[in-house]
């Protein structure tokens, strides 16, 4: 079937049915003519003048008359002996001309157009070819890429620009090729135009096997290019955010994308190697600017005290990066307020007292292999900067390096450590959307509970006088399309609903099968536990990135990381418990070295004893075996997530 003609390049597009599957391709139209000559345009054969017509037999007579009757509209009639008259050469020569001079001379012209392109063609080929090393793989596309990029009026962001504010910020960063890159001689496939424009240039192929470039365009707040720096970056994202932590508020700045995409790179500082320096990090200028408004007039009677912490989640768990990586418990107050029992406050009095935290903390975080990096970040670091006054929180600057996005598609591995990580960090990474969004919106619920990020974070995302900003660290590298792709959606639903929140709908269609799996669960825990209240309303918001099996997956997950808290805490009892019973015994023994002691008094007292630990015991010993129950169900409900995974977020 033709769909349409292109006219711009002679072809026509058409489309079958094959084995259920519709499939399609351009054929120019000289291959049509060729294959199909009934339908193609007629050759115009100037009449001699020398040379009189042949003579017309009875059935090639019937053939001309036939065909002059074709001639003639349908609401007329002509006798044979009028046709055979109109047929005569100069007659007829010129009806075929008319009837030709609408199609023929098209043709004609469209042929013309043609080969002129196709010298040009040949011409820029030849050109290219002296242009582009064409051993370098993929140089087609680098070209496409080339002559597009060609065509683009460059305005990219400077000092001059007014630095905007917003209580949502959401901006792309973009680095350059690192060494490996080029080595393999991976395109940049990204292009950054303008100050708040990103164009992802992905390749596709199409059915017939011709490369083209499908461009997608971004729109964020801003966007910098592979020559920015991290002071520029953190002029436009995190300073305007300062001046929110001394007016009594809360302000947050994530760095989020795939691993290697220069998050610590732009949160830490720069890298020498191996080496980092701290003091060119966000964490390091967002504390010089603190230091330097703690001078200001204003501030300066307030006489508030800087506070640091610097800890990090992993697997859902939190440790303390600057007590040698204790682990901590979350718990919330009789006023529903989160407290991160244990966490250690560092004072700190000038930007270098900040930098040797820094270090500390950086030495201590967690990083390790996946299927997706060599080395990842496996975890969320978290280091924030407090202002006290009398004792009292005045305000707080959350500054966070996340985990890689792409652990998220590791909850299928077939290591448990691996899928409980890649479980998490998937979570996290949706509840952080989800809250954000919330802030974005006033909502009245925040679902910080379905996450152990987004719960030591809650103070963040209430209130007023609270700000965030969000930037996305980008590859360049067409290796790493997918997973930019993917980082750029992210955000660009974050920064979606703060362009208008009326126009976006709010929640989405649920997810019946998600719901349905849910109710079968244990309405007992349930009704009890908010966290899965929360969980439930977060995969039904984002049921393109969560499947049924996914979600039933985290509900699990979610009940395995509680019941392995209770079991630890209640360990510990059990541990401290064991030695008053060793005092207790003890003195118990002693008693019996007397010559005269009292046989009843120490029989009762050592059944008592006995009792005290039966019970407990046997009460450990039951959660024990509910928690093997658990991470037997963790494992079948690993082996149910759909192949076809949900997008890496």
């Amino acid at each position: 079937m033709v769909t349409s003609l292109n006219e711009d390049n002679e072809s026509v597009t058409v489309e079958w049915i094959e084995n259920g599957d519709t499939k399609g391709k351009e054929i120019d139209l000289e291959s049509i003519f060729t294959l199909n000559p009934d339908v193609g345009p007629e050759e115009e054969i100037a009449p001699s003048p020398e040379t009189p017509p042949p003579p017309i037999t009875t059935g090639v007579k019937i053939n001309k008359i036939a065909k002059v009757r074709s001639f003639v509209p349908s609401n007329q009639t002509v006798t044979n002996d009028v046709a055979e008259l109109l047929y005569s050469p100069p007659l007829f020569s010129l009806m075929i001309a008319r009837r030709k001079s609408n199609c023929v001379k098209e043709v004609e012209k469209l042929q013309e157009k043609r080969e002129r392109r196709r010298l040009q063609q040949q011409e820029l080929r030849e050109k290219r070819a002296q242009e582009v090393d064409t051993t370098v793989p993929n140089y087609e596309i680098l070209q496409m890429i080339r002559d597009f990029r060609a065509s683009l009026d460059y305005r990219p962001l400077t000092t001059a620009d007014v630095i905007e504010e917003h209580r949502i910020c959401v901006c792309v960063r973009k680095r350059p090729l690192n060494k490996k890159e080029m080595t393999m001689k991976d395109l940049d496939v990204i292009t950054i135009p303008s100050k708040d424009v990103v164009m992802v240039h992905e390749p596709k192929q199409k059915v017939d096997l011709t490369r083209f470039l499908e461009n997608q365009t971004f729109r964020f707040d801003y966007a910098f290019d592979e020559s920015t720096t991290n002071e520029m970056v953190y002029r436009f994202t995190a300073r305007p955010l300062v001046e929110t932590i001394f007016e009594r508020g809360m302000a947050t700045c994530f760095a989020y994308g795939q691993t290697g995409s220069g998050k610590t790179h732009t949160m830490g500082g720069d890298f020498s190697g191996k080496n980092q320096d701290c003091s060119k990090g966000i964490y390091a200028l967002a504390a010089r600017d603190v230091f330097l408004m703690l001078k200001k007039p204003n501030n300066k009677k307030l006489e508030l005290q800087v506070y640091a912490t610097f800890f990090e989640i992993y697997s859902g768990k939190v440790f303390d990066l600057l007590n040698r990586k204790a682990k901590l418990r979350v718990l919330e107050d009789g006023k529903q307020q989160v407290q991160v029992v244990g966490l250690q406050e560092k004072e700190v009095k000038c930007t270098e007292d900040v930098l040797k935290l820094i270090e500390v903390g950086n030495s201590c975080r967690t990083s390790g292999q996946t299927s997706a990096n060599a080395h990842s970040s496996r975890s969320h670091a978290v280091f924030q900067i407090i202002l006290r006054r009398k004792g009292k929180m005045h305000g707080k600057f959350s500054l966070i390096d996340l985990a890689g996005n792409e652990r998220g598609a590791d909850t299928s591995s077939a290591d448990r450590q691996t899928r409980l990580e890649g479980a998490e960090i998937n979570k996290s990474l949706l509840a952080l959307k989800e809250c954000i969004r919330a802030l974005g919106r006033n909502k009245p619920h925040t679902p910080f509970r379905a996450s152990k990020l987004t719960q030591v974070l809650r103070d963040s995302f209430i209130g007023e006088n609270s700000r965030t900003c969000m930037i996305a660290t980008i590859s360049p590298g067409m290796t790493s399309c997918e997973n930019t792709l993917n980082t750029l959606r992210y955000a660009n639903r974050v920064k979606e609903l703060t362009v208008d929140p009326n126009q976006v709908i709010e929640g989405g269609r649920p997810n019946i099968h998600a719901v349905n799996q849910l109710d079968i669960l244990d309405e007992e825990w349930l009704s009890i536990s908010p966290q899965r209240d929360d969980l439930k309303l977060l995969c039904e918001q984002n049921e393109e990135e969560v499947s049924p099996q996914l979600f039933t997956f985290h509900e699990v997950v979610s009940q395995l990381v509680e019941m392995e808290e209770q079991v630890l805490e209640d360990h510990r009892a059990v541990f401290q418990e064991s030695i008053r019973w060793l005092e207790d015994e003890k003195v118990l023994l002693e008693m019996t070295e007397e010559v005269d002691y009292d046989v009843e008094s120490y029989a009762t007292q050592l059944e008592q004893i006995l009792d005290q630990k039966i019970e407990i015991l046997t009460e450990l010993r039951d959660k024990v075996k509910s928690f093997r129950s658990a991470l037997q169900e963790e494992e079948q409900a690993s082996k149910q997530i759909n192949p076809k995974r949900p997008r890496a977020l």
